[in-house]
């Protein structure tokens, strides 16, 4: 028994012995180290935070771009480097017991990757296009492949008649209205797309031709989307020209002749001014600031050409002012002395004799009348009568004036007119003559102004229902019946 346990015990101190040469070591710990730099120049990027997954400790790179991250369990990670602004980075290691791993990160923008917007494609008007009005509305549609990136844009324009070239920045629409343009001229636009990320990229090159400059005699106004717009035609009623932008409203054209300009109205935020512009609808300027144009509706409010064409004048509830066509030498000219306001006016061509047309704040209560140059009234043409009259015009002569009355002496708040003809007056012999003879039953006849060679009137004519579409007429003083429609949807003609 004795031999059998010192056999054992030897077994057993040979085990042990055996087993402390393949004893199993404890985890170790290794380090990793680097640099952090901008890819491409390398310059340090300091303040980047560094971590692993599975997470052990995280550091941030110093003004160097250097790091260390001590004492990580030896294993497989994914070390990454983030920091706002940049693409974060990412790396696969193994770490070693008592080993350092050096990782350099390369780090870019994080916007590097953003792709460049498509090139605009253009679309109105179309490449080649002919008689394109001198305002015209730019179309094209733009498209980035990043769907977040937000776009702006950048229109070009120059023409064959100078060298200029006018940029139109920071557009953040597809569309763009251009104004002022040359008539007759041919035009070349660009547009170029930026993202703010990559370089901008150029759309290709259309063209387009104005229309040739007319000298259209008729001028109206037409409401489109809401607003009143100026155009002009011949004396056929063709040839339409746009000469107000489609966004303002301008209403209430009157050409001169002698100057070469259309004045007219236009709203200003909530007050209305009086405007010029050239026949063909360019060099448009305010004339009005200070004293506005105003009345007790700014539909029947009318002014008038002055001197030639050398001065306006346009009324202020109960005051008539003069203004020089150059917006200078603002003054007042007449003022009421019952109350009422003056609503619209005509001057005789010399301008010694101006023809007021003044209502109460409802608009009736009408006189009709005219006054010298120094305010002292002459001849009183309507007076006391129920109803709304206006539309006056003084012959070339200053022999006729020409008006309009509604002869059912209706009144009522929304200044509805039932039956309103057009009458001719003779200061010579003091006689009235209707010469609305053939108008339509249950329709109004308005705003009417004597043609150049006064031997027919231009009119507006419409449904006495307030609602139906205004149409202009031509309508012979004498020889019967010879009313003809020229313009539909159109109103406040004027022609010279």
């Amino acid at each position: 028994m004795k031999i059998f346990y010192s056999i054992l015990v030897c077994i057993t101190l040979y085990s042990l012995m055996s087993c402390s040469e393949d004893t199993i070591e404890l985890e170790g710990l290794g380090a990793v180290k680097g640099k952090v730099v901008v890819v491409n120049t390398n310059e340090p990027l300091e303040n980047v935070k560094i971590s692993t997954n599975p997470s052990t400790s995280t550091v941030f790179s110093d003004k160097d771009g250097n790091y260390v991250i001590e004492n990580i369990p030896t294993g497989d990670y994914s070390i990454s480097a983030q920091r706002e602004g940049l693409l974060a980075e990412f790396e696969a290691i193994s770490v070693l017991t008592d080993k350092t791993l050096e990782v350099v990160f390369e780090m870019d923008v994080e916007t590097a990757a953003n792709r460049p917007p498509n090139a605009a494609k253009l679309v109105t008007p179309p490449d080649n296009s002919a008689d394109q009005p001198v305002e015209v509305q730019l179309i094209w549609s733009g498209s980035d492949p990043d769907k977040e990136d937000v776009l702006e844009y950048t229109l070009s324009l120059r023409n064959d008649q100078n060298d200029i070239v006018e940029y139109f920045e920071e557009i953040k629409d597809t569309t763009y209205t251009v104004t002022g343009l040359i008539y007759g001229a041919k035009y070349f636009w660009q547009v170029t797309t930026t993202d703010a990320i990559n370089d901008p990229v150029n759309s290709e090159t259309f063209a387009f031709t104005t229309a040739t400059a007319s000298n259209n005699r008729i001028v109206f106004s037409r409401l489109v989307e809401g607003n009143s717009v100026i155009y002009s035609v011949d004396e056929a009623g063709e040839n339409p020209i746009r000469l107000t932008s489609l966004s303002k409203n301008s209403f209430r054209p009157r050409r001169n002749v002698q100057n070469g300009k259309i004045a007219y109205l236009q709203s200003v935020g909530s007050q209305v001014h009086l405007f010029t512009m050239s026949l063909d609808g360019s060099n448009q300027k305010q004339i009005t600031s200070q004293v506005p144009v105003v009345g007790f509706n700014l539909e029947e409010v009318d002014f008038s050409w002055d001197q030639n064409g050398a001065k306006l004048l346009y009324p202020n509830q109960d005051k008539l002012y003069e203004i020089n066509n150059d917006g200078s030498g603002l003054a007042e000219r007449f003022q009421t002395t019952n109350g009422n306001v003056i609503t619209e006016i005509d001057v005789y061509e010399t301008g010694d004799i101006t023809a007021l047309k003044t209502n109460n704040l409802e608009g009736y209560n009408v006189e009709i009348f005219t006054i010298n140059a120094s305010g002292t009234v002459l001849t009183t043409v309507v007076s006391g009568v129920a109803g709304a009259a206006g539309g006056i015009n003084l012959s070339v002569d200053g022999n006729l004036l020409l008006f309009s009355r509604d002869v059912s002496a209706f009144e009522s708040s929304s200044y509805r007119q039932l039956d309103t003809r057009l009458f001719v007056y003779n200061f010579t012999d003091s006689t009235t003559t209707d010469i609305s003879s053939d108008k339509p039953a249950g329709t109004n006849d308005l705003d009417a102004r004597f043609s150049p060679n006064e031997v027919s009137v231009i009119l507006t004519n419409t449904s006495n229902d307030g609602l139906s579409m205004k149409n202009i007429q031509t309508l012979a003083i004498q020889g019967g019946s010879t009313r003809t429609t020229i313009i539909e949807n159109a109103s406040m003609p004027d022609w010279e």
